[in-house]
């Protein structure tokens, strides 16, 4: 009995999403994104947990964000579980550029505040990209824990998380300009300089900040 086209294209791209080769991977999932089918919905998010190459895991992403948002955002909420990494960061990731607000209850204060800075940036993009209208402040409190933490590429997305938010996160990030904790005070310090001055750069920012905290100023010395 011979297999119909169809299924024979199906079965074909499934096995290219797990070639040895990468550019074979990239190619299946742009062939899956082309022709969306629901079938391919859980083969997809699986790789996005394992896919090593980046290319092809935003590949991957965008098939994903071909389908129909009302079976795809469950199944990436249900990997948002996940015990991999790489797993929740991906479903992050896809989730905001699907927009779908109805994944923002799966957006958790867990997530937000992941030991694993890969996991954590993502969830901070979704979470500007679902928050309701009206909770905006809530989350800015939530992000405002994260402040000092990492590494600067680290420090910079979650900068830009907050002025994602607008002026609704400005009390939060005055109050974290005062902190105990000089990192948190100079990371609060360099996002407000980077929120008024876009253009200077996080770095610019970042060291001006080291400054006046040295010499024990707030956002408007250094």
């Amino acid at each position: 009995m011979t297999m119909p086209e169809q299924d024979t294209d199906t079965l074909r791209a499934l096995q290219g999403l797990e070639n040895t080769n990468s550019s074979v991977r990239l190619r299946a999932a742009l062939a899956v994104g082309t022709t969306p089918d629901p079938r391919f919905i859980d083969k997809l998010i699986e790789r996005c947990a394992i896919e090593p190459e980046f290319y092809v895991r935003e590949m991957l992403t965008w098939a994903l964000t071909r389908h129909s948002a009302s079976t795809t955002v469950p199944k990436l909420v249900d990997a948002l579980r996940s015990e991999r990494a790489q797993a929740r960061s991906q479903a992050l990731h896809t989730l905001s550029k699907i927009g779908d607000r109805r994944a923002w209850p799966a957006i958790t204060r867990a997530l937000l505040t992941d030991a694993d800075d890969e996991v954590a940036r993502s969830a901070w993009r979704a979470a500007v990209v679902l928050v309701p209208e009206g909770e905006e402040p809530e989350l800015a409190g939530v992000l405002a824990t994260q402040l000092g933490r990492g590494e600067r590429e680290t420090q910079l997305s979650l900068s830009r998380a907050l002025i994602a938010l607008g002026e609704v996160m400005m009390p939060t990030l005055r109050a974290a300009i005062t902190d105990l904790d000089p990192r948190v005070r100079r990371h609060a310090i360099a996002t407000e300089r980077l929120l008024r001055d876009p253009d200077a750069g996080f770095e610019f920012a970042i060291e001006r900040a080291k400054r006046a905290v040295a010499l024990g100023g707030t956002s408007q010395e250094g």
